[in-house]
């Protein structure tokens, strides 16, 4: 099996995919544009050769790249590089090259614009907050007369919540539009929840071969827009609700041969029409693992290895390997160099030394939403889990976890 993978470097976690690859003995084929040279050692070994561009943006270098391998190597069976900013011409480069193993040019934009999700959602039977385009200010006031503020507005095509902002007012509203940015953006009616997810990966029968669940407590969009602390947890099991409309959103949207990872809320506060406190309201679908340390923390959590998983997924359409090691709840808590703190990373090292297991500086790509510095820790119970998040923070507040969550 002939596998190209794109951006292999990239994030640097994601060599883990390719050595999972080649231990399953498929021919893996790097294109990226970092040098050689820089490459980890991990992906070194893993990739049968590796082709440089100038800029991955280049999409006839990326043409030129697929060509050679071809030529090379034979007809490229599979090519992935599960990362969100990739995924329109990812698929792309599978329609020009006949790629039949993922999606499609004339599949991804149901995948990419939070717009046309919603019908998946309808579909799917999951509520989903009422939404508008943001096309001028008097059909956004028109909006806002139907839901009220606060609204929320965000790229239609966009990851996380970068670029995404809570409105509270006419006065915010207007300024908005007078800088609206050049590209399609969308207004939903704000929901208070916590994000709640659905990972995993599905094999191309749909079938879910391996699930778990990740949980923020607090606003996202606040953690990156207003650099309150960055933290959440992979949960030991998956909610039954969560599974059950990860389930039914997988099937609406036909996903096959992925990763996946679905974002729900968890309503903290009743909404009209939308459910009572408690309830799973759908947030957004993403066709790749969730960012970030993400994968890293899923596999300290469920004693298991997710980058292994997906690669038997890819060589063999099944689930290869079997984990049943202890499950712990794993936790992020990211600082920021600009934020001021009562206790240094060596104080949190001296104090929960034996629960954290990695410590890592983040590159600029990353810090903005995840802070300049993180530490994965993992926990038995949620009221030891709170306290390493109070102490790593300190003075800076936390919102407590729910008293469901606290059960």
């Amino acid at each position: 099996m002939n596998f190209v993978f794109i951006s292999p470097n990239f994030p640097s976690n994601y060599d883990r995919f390719c050595l999972g690859l080649k231990n399953n003995g498929v021919n893996v084929l790097g294109v990226g544009d970092c040098p050689y040279e820089h490459l980890s050692e991990t992906l070194k070994y893993a990739l049968t050769e590796y082709y440089l561009v100038d800029t991955l943006e280049d999409y006839d270098a990326m043409v030129r790249a697929l060509g050679y391998f071809t030529h090379r190597y034979g007809k490229i069976d599979w090519l992935e590089s599960n990362n969100e900013y990739w995924l329109a011409q990812d698929a792309a480069l599978r329609t020009d090259f006949n790629i039949t193993t993922g999606l499609k040019s004339e599949d991804i934009l149901l995948y990419k614009r939070k717009s046309l999700m919603k019908a998946g959602y309808a579909k799917a039977g999951i509520p989903a907050a009422r939404w508008a385009m943001a096309e001028n200010l008097a059909s956004a006031l028109d909006f806002v007369q139907k839901v009220g503020y606060p609204i929320v507005v965000k790229p239609d095509s966009g990851v996380g919540a970068e670029a995404t902002y809570r409105i509270e007012n006419e006065e915010q509203l207007a300024a908005f539009f007078k800088e609206l940015p050049p590209v399609p953006y969308i207004m939903e009616e704000y929901v208070s929840g916590e994000v709640t997810t659905f990972d995993g990966v599905a094999d191309s029968r749909g079938k879910v071969l391996f699930a778990v669940s990740h949980i923020t407590p607090g606003s996202i969009m606040d953690m990156v827009n207003e650099h309150k602390p960055v933290y959440y947890y992979v949960d030991k099991e998956v909610p039954a609700d969560i599974r059950a409309a990860g389930r039914k959103v997988l099937r609406a949207f036909k996903v096959r041969s992925r990763f996946f990872h679905l974002e729900f809320f968890r309503l903290t506060e009743a909404k009209e029409g939308l459910g009572e406190v408690g309830d799973i309201v759908a947030l957004e679908v993403n066709m790749r693992p969730a960012g970030g340390y993400t994968p890293d923390m899923i596999n300290f959590s469920q004693s298991s290895d997710c980058y292994q998983i997906w690669a038997d997924m890819a060589a063999f359409d099944e689930l290869r390997h079997i984990y049943k090691g202890p499950k712990t709840y794993c936790v992020c808590a990211g600082r920021r160099d600009d934020a001021v703190y009562t206790h240094g990373i060596g104080e949190i090292k001296a104090r929960f030394g034996s629960h954290i297991v990695l410590d890592e500086i983040l590159p600029p790509a990353l810090a903005r939403a995840m802070g300049n510095q993180i530490l994965l820790a993992c926990f038995d119970g949620k009221a030891e889990m709170e306290e390493f998040l109070r102490f790593s923070f300190s003075p800076m507040e936390i919102g407590a976890l729910s008293a469901k969550e606290q059960m």
